[in-house]
């Protein structure tokens, strides 16, 4: 394509006298087309103005017949992709199309949308006043990938955006919940100092009764609107666009968010506190250059309430016969001295508090989701065990497994001694957790399942009373070397430095200044290359496994340096327990004979 500084160079040549064919080839053009610019002296952007546009076609078109079948479809069903119809085309007329044309197939559907395809949806840019709308919605943000000890943390934010400044608050959630809503709108709010006229959200079933014909607003949300005297929006379903102050901000946000996992090098944290505090400090920031809006907005908005809005949703429960109470098709456990009584479950954002007769009687994680249990061991285990019958079909029975080496046990005495005995044995250990330690329990069963002996549940009783003793699983002994080892080092002296022979040197007992300082320094010495003993093995250690201690090594002697390891284990502990096994054995064994 020729452009106007190819042509005003063609001019500049050709009028200080060059050839036409030397102009047109410093200027990068045939002689032709040089010579048809030289001739009507106009550039190329006048020309394209002035030009009339081309009526005719370059070669035939290769979609001319098939082209009225094409249309019928558009018209009949608009939302058939042009890649769709050409494989159409290719299955009627085979070997008539061919890959090269597809372009020139999708440039011919997007003009005939345009010119006789339906209308598009259109978007009306709104005009923003300061402090008169608040927009919020809540985002995943499990794309980010973030950890917390090293597990992954699985959660939601809360987003709530001013249209006018883009001023931004974020709460950390794990649901889409009433009471994560209200948390989240009252945080903003409280942080902003004041309250703008309007708050919008999207349909979400917290805020809006999306059963009912005129989709009202849910009873607890008009009640939270009101305390703070915000008039509700709500958009239409699936229409996010509606809500577009906030779903644009999303994006921006976890850009942001993932930008500043990147500099600080890591996405895990050490706890839930301190990640919210990464987050708060990201908004901070971000906030910080949204002064000038800001200022207008917070002049514009009303004031606060005097206090907050409690943000818990109170719910009237009965235990059943099973010590469970049944929220929001959820299953929670309580202790079973509340069998048959009233309890009223108080449901925030993170927790379910349980109280009765107005005291607060148990705190339990709230549960995410539908058809969820959380039934905990220690409030039915005192009735279990009087039925260890019922455990193997128990409809709650893998909540009843406090860790994986709890769960490993079952197994282990239901294969050792069968369902029925195994589920008593595994009871009896489950009882102790609960009215003892379940980490001291948990520690010997790390301890016993590692071990080649059977496994009962006296065994692991009994070991749980002497936890104290039982190494942790990183624990790394030390302890400490002969340092006289040390000065026995292999050393060659100047004297026999060189010789065919070298004989074992014994130091002077009274060196005098002829002496050499290398041969002072031999004392006790092997020579290198004399044949003797191999060095004997460590000392074995209480446990009678073997230790790993540097009898000799070449190096400069350090005072008060300590280089001995060995492994851990636990066998000395184990041995009360094999001689009691082996004394029931022999009682066993004995009774038999008589």
């Amino acid at each position: 394509m020729v452009t106007d500084g190819q042509v005003r160079r063609l001019f500049r040549e050709f009028d200080a006298g060059t050839s036409l064919a030397l102009a047109a080839w410093r200027t990068g053009m045939s002689k032709k087309t040089a010579r048809s610019y030289l001739k009507h002296r106009t550039l190329p952007s006048v020309r394209k103005k002035t030009q009339a546009p081309r009526a005719y076609r370059t070669r035939p078109d290769p979609f001319a017949a098939v082209w009225p079948a094409v249309a019928e479809r558009l018209q009949r069903e608009p939302r058939l992709l042009a890649k769709t119809l050409f494989d159409w085309l290719r299955r009627e007329h085979p070997g008539r199309f061919f890959d090269s044309h597809l372009r020139t197939f999708e440039r011919r559907v997007r003009q005939w949308r345009a010119t006789h395809g339906s209308g598009k949806p259109v978007m009306f840019r709104q005009v923003h006043e300061a402090g008169d709308l608040a927009a919020s919605d809540f985002t995943h943000m499990n794309s980010l990938n973030i950890t917390i000890a090293g597990q992954r943390f699985e959660h939601l934010a809360y987003h709530f955006v001013l249209t006018y400044s883009n001023w931004e608050s974020v709460t950390l959630c794990a649901s889409e919940s009433f009471e994560a809503l209200s948390d989240g709108l009252q945080n903003a709010l409280w942080e902003l100092g004041g309250v703008p006229r309007k708050h919008r959200s999207d349909s979400l079933s917290a805020a809006v009764n999306n059963l009912s014909a005129t989709r009202e607003f849910q009873t607890c949300y008009r009640d939270l609107l009101s305390h703070y005297d915000l008039a509700g929006q709500r958009i239409n379903v699936r229409q996010a666009h509606e809500n577009g102050d906030a779903e644009s901000s999303h994006g921006h946000f976890k850009t942001a968010v993932d930008q500043a996992l990147l500099l600080r090098g890591s996405r895990d944290f050490a706890s839930r506190e301190d990640y919210g505090d990464f987050l708060r400090e990201l908004v901070k920031v971000r906030n910080a250059g949204r002064g000038d809006r800001l200022a207008e907005e917070l002049a514009a908005l009303n004031p606060l309430p005097e206090q907050r809005l409690s943000s818990c949703l109170k719910v009237p429960c009965r235990v059943d016969t099973g010590s469970l109470i049944h929220i929001h098709r959820n299953v929670y456990s309580v202790h079973s001295r509340l069998i048959g009584e009233q309890v009223e479950a108080r449901l925030f954002a993170d927790r379910v508090e349980v109280w009765y007769a107005d005291q607060h009687v148990d705190t339990l994680p709230r549960l995410v989701g539908r058809d969820r249990s959380a039934v905990h061991y220690r409030h039915v285990i005192d009735s279990l065990i009087r039925k260890p019958g019922a455990f193997a079909n128990y409809a709650y029975r893998d909540d009843l497994f406090p860790t994986t080496r709890f769960r490993l046990a079952y197994d282990r005495f239901c294969k050792g001694q069968g369902e029925r005995l195994g589920a008593k044995e595994y009871l009896k250990i489950l009882h102790y957790a609960a009215h003892d330690s379940e980490i001291a329990v948990d520690d010997a069963l790390r301890a016993l399942l590692t071990s080649d002996m059977p496994l009962s549940s006296n065994a692991v009783i009994e070991l749980a009373k002497r936890s104290a003793e039982i190494p942790a699983p990183t624990t790394v002994v030390v302890e400490l070397p002969d340092l006289t080892e040390i000065d026995a080092l292999l050393t060659i002296t100047e004297e026999n430095h060189g010789q065919d022979t070298i004989q074992p040197r014994v130091a002077d007992p009274d060196p005098s200044p002829s002496h050499g300082t290398a041969d002072r320094a031999i004392a006790r010495t092997e020579i290198a290359g004399d044949s003797g003993s191999l060095p004997e093995s460590g000392p074995k250690s209480r446990s009678g496994e073997l230790e790993c201690r540097p009898g000799r090594y070449f190096g400069r002697r350090t005072e008060g340096a300590e280089y001995s390891c060995r492994r851990p284990s636990i066998p000395n502990l184990l041995s009360p327990i094999r001689q009691e096994q082996k004394g029931t054995e022999n009682d066993q064994g004995r009774r038999t004979l008589m």
